[in-house]
């Protein structure tokens, strides 16, 4: 039986804003091992299951597909975002250091 897993990416650690993030996207999981290329070097795979990446509005989506094609599947929980309120002026303010009498 083939394995896939189902998650909500998380957004991207060089950009601001979290496009691409509302989608949940199903992977299936590498069946053969990674090696070396012989002649380039590069990280290959026999398997192309891998390299393929299909992504679906809802969970419930993403599971009907899984099942419907007898796929066996993992759903990862989806992390909720921490907010932090922070204001500009707190990067400027002053904090006296702490006595150690």
């Amino acid at each position: 039986m083939i394995e896939a897993r189902i998650y909500r990416p998380s957004k991207n650690t060089m950009q601001s804003g979290r496009a691409k993030t509302q989608n949940w996207v199903l992977e299936y999981e590498n069946t053969t091992a990674r090696r070396p290329e012989p002649l380039m070097g590069w990280t290959g795979s026999e398997d192309t299951l891998g390299q393929v990446r299909l992504k679906f509005d809802t969970l419930e989506d993403a599971t009907a597909y899984a099942e419907k094609n007898n796929l066996y599947y993992k759903v990862q929980a989806d992390s909720a975002r921490k907010l932090k309120p922070r204001n500009y002026g707190d990067n400027f303010k002053y904090i006296p250091p702490e006595d150690d009498d």
